[in-house]
């Protein structure tokens, strides 16, 4: 999925910068997913990884669209489940 601000076109002087700065930000929120990778691909910024819920997912995307804005940028987060199984597993 991409996402692009709309009010104009993609400021790529300092991609590396805004990189960093939600690296930096994601760590220090109450959100803080330590599989939640932020990379450059280009003058794209790719946030990818796992996270522990539907909540969290949307936590980080508002976060990296706060701070991208108006930076090209993808997202790949996967929500994952810790949770222990609600049943047995049968083995043959």
């Amino acid at each position: 999925m991409s996402t692009r601000d709309p009010a104009g076109p993609a400021d790529t002087a300092l991609p590396e910068y805004r990189a960093q700065h939600l690296r930096d930000r994601l760590a220090r929120e109450d959100v803080a997913e330590l599989g939640v990778r932020v990379e450059l691909r280009g003058h794209t910024v790719l946030v990818w990884g796992p996270v522990s819920g539907e909540d969290c997912r949307e936590t980080v995307l508002r976060i990296a669209a706060e701070v991208l804005r108006p930076l090209t940028w993808r997202h790949d987060l996967t929500v994952v489940s810790a949770r222990p199984p609600d049943r047995e597993e049968d083995l043959p």
